[in-house]
This record gives C-alpha cells, structure tokens and sequence, in this order.
C-alpha cells in the first residue's frame, strides 16, 4: 500500500517558526552562550568611539599646514629649511641691493630714525629727519631739546608727542649711563626708552654689524604666508625664523623679506603674477595672477617710481625720494 503523503504545514507557520528561530539565536554568541544588553550597547558605543576619532584624527591631518596647501602632506623640518634658504636665494638675486630704507650717517641718527618710523613709512621719516638732526645732532643736544620745537619738527611721522618723550628720554640715558655712545648690546639698547627688540636689531645688525631678524609687519606678513611659522608674537617668530637660517645670513634675510614686502608681496593685493618666487610660496593665487595686472601693482623701483631713501646706496637701481613737500 502507498503511505498517503505528509501533510505540508501551513506556511503561516513555517514562517513564524523561521522567524523564532533568528529571534532565539541573535542574542547568542557563536558558541551559544547568551550576550547581555549591557555588553552589547557598550559594543556598539566603543565602535562609534572608534570611528568619531578616527575621523577627528583624519581631519586633523589634512587640515596641518602643508606646503602645497589642499590635502598635501604635511612639510617635513627638512623640506621646509630647504625651501625657506632656497626662498632667500632667489630674493637675493631679485634684491641685490637691499637695505635698510632709512637714511643714517652714525648709530644716533639710525637708532632716532627708527623709533620715528612706528606706525609711519621710511619715507616720511627720511623726509623728516634732515631738519631734526640739523637741529639735534647728538645725543646730548637731543636731550636738551624744548619739548614743543622737537614735537613740531617730528610731526609729519605722526603720534609726534610719545615719539617726542622716547626720543628725549633715550637721548638723556645715552647722555648719562653710555657717555653720549649708542650701545652695540641688545640687553643695553632694549634698556632704552621707545626701543624694543627690532628697533634694536635694526641698529645692530646695520650700524654694528651684528646679525639680528628684524620683525616688521612686512616681515611678519610674508613668513606667515610662506609657512616659515604659524605664529603671532614677534618674538616668537624671531626665534623660529632665526631656527632656520645660519646666524650670518639674519640681517640681510631681513631687508630682502621687507623689499619683497613693500614691493610685490603687498597686504592687501599681492602681485602673484609678477612675483619671482611665485614656484615656492603655498600662498600663491591670494593675489593677482594675471601678468599684466600684477605688473601694474608693483611698487618702489619695480615699478618704475622713487624709492624711500633721499639718499640711497650707490647701486640702488631707482631714483632716490623726493623731499618733504616736493612729492
């Protein structure tokens, strides 16, 4: 006799029973052994631990400075003490004869041109010192001078009345404590009423010939820019430019930085498209590319007018300043 054929289940319950089954063993490991809520939340929260850090991590990374800016990685020591030494090459073959744009003839007239030229231009105070140290030639004559003449004759560089005190109080220290002599120290000279440290690397590293950095905000503008530093206090970009360079190159990487400032590398509209290092800065494209409109920003003798000094150095390829009143 043929067996009658076994009833198939409905297949309401074949699915119930299906689903059962999934339901009993989700909770278990591998080996059967039930897992408790707790440990399965704690799991499920240290991958999401995981993988937040993991992307703070990720974006940490590509937001570092980096020298081609984008997501490049980051510059190495090596790389960037090469880029920035090669930097100072190609400026100094741009700037040959870059100097100090102030006129001088000792290390009074330097030291009292340079505490006139806070928050004023190079011009303006060379326009304004021949009639001063006429009047005032020595630190001596300086320290006696009636206050109201001397805030008379430095008012075209502005903020005239503090200029005026630090020029009389620096003139009567030299007078007292250094025998009418400008200190070739940087610990005397900081000493010195209105003078800071780059007013008194300026006079030892152009009247004394000791190398300093001089931190001006041209200068602070560009190392920033060509990612020498990422910091703000002048002291501390000091140290870290000074870091990067041998200790003889200091004074003269400080006159090419500032020409490259003032002429091409402006504030506001830097002139990219004209720019001689244009291959090594990470900031190009933050100013003009186009050739020819870059050509028209330039400024000094790189664009064909006077340059700061009534009196510049015999190679200086421009036409000198004009003076006070005659622009």
């Amino acid at each position: 006799m043929k067996k009658a054929p076994a009833e198939k289940a409905p297949a309401k319950k074949v699915a119930a029973e299906k689903a059962g089954a999934k339901k009993a063993t989700a909770g278990k490991t591998p080996a059967g052994k039930p897992v408790s809520a707790k440990k399965t939340a704690a799991t499920k929260k240290g991958v999401a631990t995981k993988k937040a850090a993991t992307a703070k991590n990720a974006a940490g990374k590509s937001s570092a400075p980096t020298a081609s800016g984008g997501g490049a990685p980051a510059e190495s020591r090596t790389a960037l003490v090469r880029r920035a030494r090669r930097i100072n090459r190609e400026l100094a073959e741009v700037y040959p004869y870059a100097h100090p744009e102030l006129d001088f003839e000792n290390p009074f007239q330097l030291l009292v041109a340079t505490v006139l030229s806070a928050q004023t231009t190079d011009l303006r105070v060379n326009q304004t010192t021949p009639a001063l140290f006429e009047a005032y030639p020595t630190p001596e004559d300086m320290a006696a001078a009636d206050p109201e003449r001397l805030e008379q004759l430095i008012r075209p560089t502005g903020f005239f009345r503090a200029k005026a005190r630090s020029l009389l109080g620096l003139s009567a220290a030299l007078r007292d404590d250094f025998g009418g002599e400008v200190p070739g120290r940087l610990q005397d000279l900081v000493r010195l009423p209105g003078v800071g440290r780059k007013t008194a690397n300026v006079v030892l590293g152009n009247a004394f010939g000791v190398p300093g950095i001089t931190v001006d905000t041209h200068f602070q503008r560009l190392v920033r820019r060509w990612r020498w530093t990422a910091e703000t206090d002048p002291e501390k970009i000091e140290a870290e430019v000074c870091a990067l360079f041998p200790k003889s190159d200091w004074t003269m990487l400080s006159h090419r930085v500032i020409f490259h400032g003032r002429r091409i590398c402006h504030s506001r509209k830097p002139a990219c498209g004209a720019c001689p290092i244009a291959p090594l800065c990470p900031a190009y494209g933050e100013g003009e590319t186009d050739p020819e409109k870059a050509r028209k920003l330039l400024k000094y003798e790189k664009g064909g007018l006077p340059g700061q000094r009534l009196k510049p150095p015999p190679d200086f390829p421009g036409p000198p300043a004009p003076p006070l009143g005659a622009e």
